[in-house]
């Protein structure tokens, strides 16, 4: 199999889709992966099989993918850049060719004619959706584009086929939900659902002052239906023991149902879980900051949002009835203070620029805003923000790139969630009958795969079920399991 990843340098965010409410009315409140009806047939059906993967344009983005798939895949990367992909052929094991993946005879030279999937995911939704419709004429893969306008997306969905694109993904749409997700559970680091939205896995950071600072891992397993899966130290996630001591500020991840998480986070911070989250502030009303104020209507919230231009602040308050519009600029200290942001539970910043994200970030937590939440572009900048005081720093180019990694897993994998970068992973299985783990008890079914895992939930009919050494996995199940780094192709082979 060979997958066609186009994505342009100069700003590469990848492209699977995630489709809510918003755009779909019979899809349910929780988020779900939508996948088209040639999903089946044309994508995935070979279990266990290597794939040829393609990938046009090497940036921040184009580079994680590589990273991830060559480890267990043939890869192969496009650029403008020779100097760049040859370098990226030295660093990841990879097949380099230079050219402009718009052009027939680049995409030729790269294979498409052997291709089943094409990803197409620069900076110009027109420019993808152009790839896309080449690659359908040169051959018959399975096309994938990554659109910034949600008119696309919207009417993509109505025929699930047009612009030649069989999979299609809205960065700010991917983005604001996962703002959305970490303002669910407030003291959460990184919050993804399972499950259907029965499971969440979420990162927390133990506060020194939680109960559970300083207790190990078996003295604080109290929490009904929650499994300790992972302590995430130094960017490595790892298996934890029944003794291994839970240290404030560290970082701890869980698996278990949206309210026994609920109730860990009310332990693990309990001052911010005792706040709780009423009052919220948006900072940036361009499509981004549109989005997160619009998923937060559907939940019930009724968030303030400050918006510079007039213009646009008048169109938001016609689009937002449940959001209070402010034309402001929201880098002005005296502004902020007037309209009381520090007594804001929340201030999510969607602005244009990294910088002026850290200036409001910070100005609101120092007139007194519970937490802060900034979107920016540049990846490098994520642990800087977050040492500086930011609580957390989302980034679309890791947020996509996690996303093509879900859609390019084994076909075992119904989901996925990458712990850190190039990490470890959370992987959803359905349980068939040639699986290690059918008709086993977990503890001795482990035993015999190549890596310790952690099975963090069993979901049976509907029914949501804690995992212990001594549960027996049946046919059918859908299996919730963490797995460590470098494990994942030979475990989700025998999952």
């Amino acid at each position: 199999m060979t997958i066609l990843l186009w994505v342009d340098r100069t700003e590469i965010i990848p492209v699977p889709v995630l489709v809510t409410p918003s755009f779909c009315q019979f899809v349910p409140s929780v988020e779900t992966h939508f996948f088209p009806a040639r999903f089946g047939s044309r994508y995935a059906y070979t279990e266990g099989s290597a794939m040829r993967v393609l990938i046009v344009g090497a940036g921040e983005v184009g580079s994680s993918i590589a990273a991830d798939l060559s480890e267990s895949h043939e890869v192969v990367v496009v650029d403008v850049d020779a100097d760049y992909v040859e370098q990226l052929q030295y660093d990841l094991d990879v097949l380099p060719v230079q050219g402009d993946g718009t052009d027939p005879d680049v995409l030729e030279e790269a294979g498409v004619a052997d291709a089943d999937i094409v990803i197409a995911s620069t900076d110009d939704d027109e420019t993808n959706l152009a790839i896309c419709g080449t690659a359908a004429t040169l051959a018959d893969p399975f096309t994938i584009a990554r659109v910034q306008k949600t008119a696309y997306l919207r009417t993509w969905r109505r025929t699930q086929r047009a612009f030649d694109v069989d999979f299609m993904v809205c960065t700010d749409l991917l983005t604001a939900q996962a703002i959305v997700r970490l303002i669910e559970f407030p003291t959460a680091t990184d919050v993804d659902p399972f499950s259907s939205g029965r499971v969440q896995m979420a990162e927390f950071e133990v506060a020194p002052e939680s109960e559970i600072a300083g207790q190990t891992v078996q003295e604080a397993d109290r929490f009904e239906s929650l499994t300790f899966a992972a302590i995430v130290e130094d960017g490595e996630a790892t298996i934890p023991a029944g003794e291994t001591v839970l240290t404030g500020g560290s970082n701890v991840l869980v698996i278990g149902t949206p309210d026994s998480v609920e109730s860990f986070a009310a332990a693990v911070a309990p001052a911010s879980a005792a706040a709780g989250v009423d009052d919220i502030v948006v900072v940036g009303g361009g499509q981004q900051g549109f989005l997160v104020a619009e998923h937060l209507e559907e939940r019930g919230f009724r968030p303030r949002l400050i918006e510079r231009d007039e213009t646009r602040a008048r169109d938001l308050a016609e689009q937002l009835p449940k959001t209070t519009v402010m034309a402001h600029d929201a880098t002005d200290a005296d502004f902020l203070a007037s309209e009381n942001v520090g007594e804001a539970d929340v201030v999510i910043a969607c602005l244009d620029s990294d910088e002026k994200c850290l200036l409001v970030s910070l100005l609101s937590k120092r007139l007194g805003a519970q937490r802060a939440i900034a979107s920016i572009e540049t990846p490098e900048y994520v642990s800087l923000f977050e040492t500086v005081g930011i609580d957390v720093a989302v980034n679309p180019r890791e947020i996509t790139a996690e996303e093509i990694t879900r859609f390019t897993r084994e076909r075992r994998a119904e989901n996925v969630a990458i712990v850190e970068p190039g990490g470890a992973e959370v992987l959803e299985v359905e349980i068939d009958a040639e699986s290690v783990l059918a008709g086993r008890p977990i503890r001795e079914a482990v035993a015999d795969l190549p890596s310790e895992i952690v099975v963090g939930a069993i979901t049976r009919d509907d029914t949501v079920i804690t995992p212990r050494g001594d549960t027996v996995v049946e046919v059918g199940d859908h299996v919730v399991v963490f797995v460590p780094t470098g494990a994942q192709a030979a475990i989700a082979e025998q999952l």
